[in-house]
């Protein structure tokens, strides 16, 4: 023993709970932890949080276990402190100076507090206590804004999800957004039944307490369901989510531990898992902090359903087995990026689902490059440098609009085409974590000094990670332009679900034979990948040439 004062670490003040689930256990007895590393997860029926470590030092023991409940002041940790025996982890054990009056009044004070909540995801048994929160919704049909409510001591929060769309209906207790703060992913409910009327948040905004959310039309109807919701007994169902965590415990190890720590869902995503019988621990989430997105769950499951389908046809392609590297020379081992990660499995998954297939082409563009330079000093007046991606976006949307197979999506069961009235282009920045994907909203409708001017701003905010994720989605086409770099061609992986990418290399002066004689002409080189699902060789090409002669005329962009 090192003689150190160990520390017990409790759960703080986390709002409005008590007695929520305990659902991931993230450390074990011996392990080092530095100051917030995070030690257990929690889930209420709103939100999942994480209880972080008040300061470094080793894990002695753990007090709780998966599916335990508990609230502020309970023990979870024994800590002994790293070094000397700091004085701030004193206070800060004995701070929750309430804790077992903390843990008795949860059993009464959460049956008021979740009943709708719990009501709702488990209103099979409806009862008929006439509830304030009940005669609001059914008062008479009209609209209601929802606004943020109290959510403790967050404010700036990021808008991570938008559960709904207008036109939907919802229920009571219905999930509208999910939030999430440094330390807590919450989902924020409807107080009433209707149809959502308007949207007035998107992701990767940031909201605070009253900020509104959504507008929603009431219906009178919901007189009949609310009283049904609400059950007199809500006692019994707040034990109704605990089999939820609690039938996940016995799958679970301190081995796997790890493997779960880095899975952050919310409420509402737990929830959707459960009901597909999918092990959250299996799934890797695309989102911020590794966290899991209900396309997630689905590309989870669609891959599952695939590997099932392939094992019955077929022989699986087999794993490559582990090599220790270390045996032939010195080596050092470095973790992808986690944007390498996400880009390298959509890479994957595209590049094992879509039968790519490549046309090259390539455009004289001396008369463009001639204009181009032309328009510099007008372009730097703008505050703008007018490159020649800016050319190409405008040049391929003229194009898509001849072509529309190539702006359009095989539907989710391949039998059909969607195909989109806009004309979104998604540009390859190249960044120091990785490929990132910006998109240039209704490139038809500007000029091409305002798309130099969102490529420019588009790039910079990629580079200094600062995308949102809604600047990343919705694209139709891409464009990866290597014209900065070297290469004389290169064969692009199509963005999934998108059906075509263009690739472009650096162009180069070439001796082309004109009115008899050879001239230097500027020529760049280009490639078109498409799935050939949706495109056949002849359309392709077809494409490509007709590319060629709007870049090579300019004035088919005002055509």
């Amino acid at each position: 023993m090192s003689g150190q004062a160990e520390v017990e670490v409790r759960v703080p003040d986390i709002g409005d709970f008590d007695a929520v689930d305990v659902i991931e256990i993230l450390v074990k007895p011996g392990d080092e932890v530095n100051a917030e590393d995070p030690l257990i997860t929690l889930e209420s029926d709103k939100a999942t949080m994480d209880i972080p470590a008040p300061q470094a030092g080793r894990i002695v023991s753990l007090k709780v276990q998966l599916g335990d409940k508990i609230g502020e002041g309970a023990v979870i940790a024994v800590i002994e402190p790293a070094g000397g025996a700091p004085a701030t982890p004193a206070p800060a054990t004995p701070a929750p100076a309430t804790p077992a009056p903390a843990a008795p009044a949860p059993a009464p004070a959460p049956a008021p507090r979740p009943q709708p909540t719990a009501a709702a995801p488990v209103a099979a048994p409806a009862a008929t206590p006439a509830q304030h929160p009940k005669p609001a919704a059914p008062a008479t049909g009209g609209t209601k804004q929802i606004v943020v409510p109290d959510i403790g001591d967050f404010s700036a929060v990021d808008v991570i999800e938008i559960l709904v769309k207008p036109g939907d209906v919802v229920s009571e207790e219905t999930p509208l957004v999910t939030l999430e703060s440094d330390k807590a992913t919450m989902d924020i409910p409807s107080p009433v039944a209707g149809e959502i009327l308007s949207i007035s948040v998107k992701l990767g905004d940031k909201v605070s307490e009253g900020t509104v959310l959504a507008e929603v039309r009431t219906a009178a109807p919901a007189a009949q369901p609310a009283p049904a919701a609400a059950p007199a007994t809500p006692a019994p169902q707040p034990a109704a989510p605990a089999p939820g965590p609690a039938a996940a415990a016995p799958v679970a190890s301190d081995a796997e531990a790890p493997r779960a720590a880095h899975n952050y869902a919310s409420p509402a995503m737990r929830k959707f898992a459960r009901e597909l019988g999918v092990d959250l621990r299996e799934v890797k989430g695309t989102g911020r902090k590794g966290r899991i997105a209900k396309d997630d769950v689905a590309a989870y499951v669609k891959g599952a359903l695939q590997k099932r389908a392939a094992a019955s046809v077929g022989p699986a392609i087999p794993e490559l087995p582990a090599i220790d590297f270390s045996k032939y020379g010195p080596i050092e081992t470095k973790p992808l990026s986690k944007i390498r990660r996400s880009t390298g499995l959509a890479m994957h998954r595209s590049w094992v689902s879509i039968p790519h297939v490549t046309q090259f082409d390539e455009a004289d563009i001396t008369e463009l490059e001639a204009f181009r330079k032309s328009k510099i000093e007008d372009a730097q007046r703008q505050g703008v440098k007018l490159t020649l991606v800016a050319f190409l976006l405008k040049a391929v949307t003229v194009v898509l609009n001849r072509f529309p197979d190539f702006n359009a999506s095989l539907g989710p069961d391949g039998t059909a085409l969607v195909y989109k009235n806009y004309f979104h282009v998604g540009v390859a920045v190249n960044t120091e974590r990785g490929l990132l994907v910006p998109v240039v909203r209704d490139v038809d409708k500007k000029g091409l000094f305002e798309i130099a001017r969102e490529v420019r701003d588009l790039s910079h905010k990629a580079r200094d990670a600062k995308l949102t994720p809604g600047e990343m989605q919705g694209g139709s086409f891409t464009v990866s332009s290597l014209g900065g770099i070297s290469g004389t061609g290169f064969t692009p992986i199509i963005n999934m679900p998108e059906v075509a990418i263009l690739g472009v290399s650096p162009a180069a002066m070439k001796p082309v034979y004109r009115e008899g004689e050879f001239k230097p002409r500027l020529i760049l080189p280009y490639a078109l990948s498409y799935d050939h699902r949706v495109i056949d060789g002849v359309a392709a090409a077809e494409f490509t040439r007709y590319l060629s002669i709007v870049l090579s005329d300019i004035r088919h962009i005002l055509l």
